[in-house]
């Protein structure tokens, strides 16, 4: 099978992409790091203004299975696109920089942290940080190639393990987030708060 990793120039746009939307981020007004003047690697505190703003949270986690996702997504597309003439799958990586960029825009403009503030339990959130936001970008890229290398029912019972495993934690994991920004329930808002 023709690799879904990505070639040199591949590669390059990858990063320009990165880049490129941490420069809109900086346009859109989000803070390069923490207000609170330093990055740290792991921030744990979900129910802080702190979160989302260093390198590492408990939403890692989420990004890492973004990757996985994408890979999944890319593989079936690179075997349907293999059918009509094929397309180069090394552009497979950076085009999934792209859409995570995609979601580090929208996830960061007004209108869904409004939606985040109304919905979910999380009252405070302002939005990521910079460097919280390219990390994400680099968790889900983490998760795109642990994905090239793992059997497919691994790169399952991965993301599962990591469902369940922040869902004991914090009360929240990617099944959760999307479905209290899309479709909100009170009851499991109401179990996330403690309650």
């Amino acid at each position: 099978m023709t690799s879904l990793l990505p070639n040199r120039r591949g590669a390059l746009f990858a990063l320009t992409t990165a880049l490129v939307i941490a420069a809109i981020l900086l346009a859109m007004g989000r803070v390069p790091i923490c207000t609170c003047g330093t990055v740290k690697l792991w921030w744990g505190n979900v129910q802080s203004a702190e979160n989302s703003q260093h390198i590492a949270d408990w939403y890692s986690f989420s990004h890492v299975i973004h990757g996985l996702l994408f890979y999944f997504f890319a593989h079936i597309l690179w075997r349907r696109w293999k059918w009509f003439g094929g397309r180069p799958a090394s552009w497979a990586l950076p085009i999934a920089v792209a859409f995570e960029g995609f979601w580090e825009l929208l996830e960061n403009s007004p209108l869904i942290i409004e939606r985040y503030r109304a919905v979910t339990v999380s009252l405070g959130y302002n939005g990521d940080s910079v460097v919280n936001s390219l990390s994400d970008i680099s968790f889900m890229t983490l998760g795109f190639l642990i994905a090239s290398r793992l059997p497919a029912w691994a790169s399952v019972a991965l993301a599962l393990a990591f469902e369940l495993f922040t869902l004991a934690m914090i009360r929240d994991n990617l099944t959760l987030n999307v479905l209290m920004l899309v479709w909100p329930i009170d009851a499991i808002r109401l179990w996330q708060a403690g309650a």
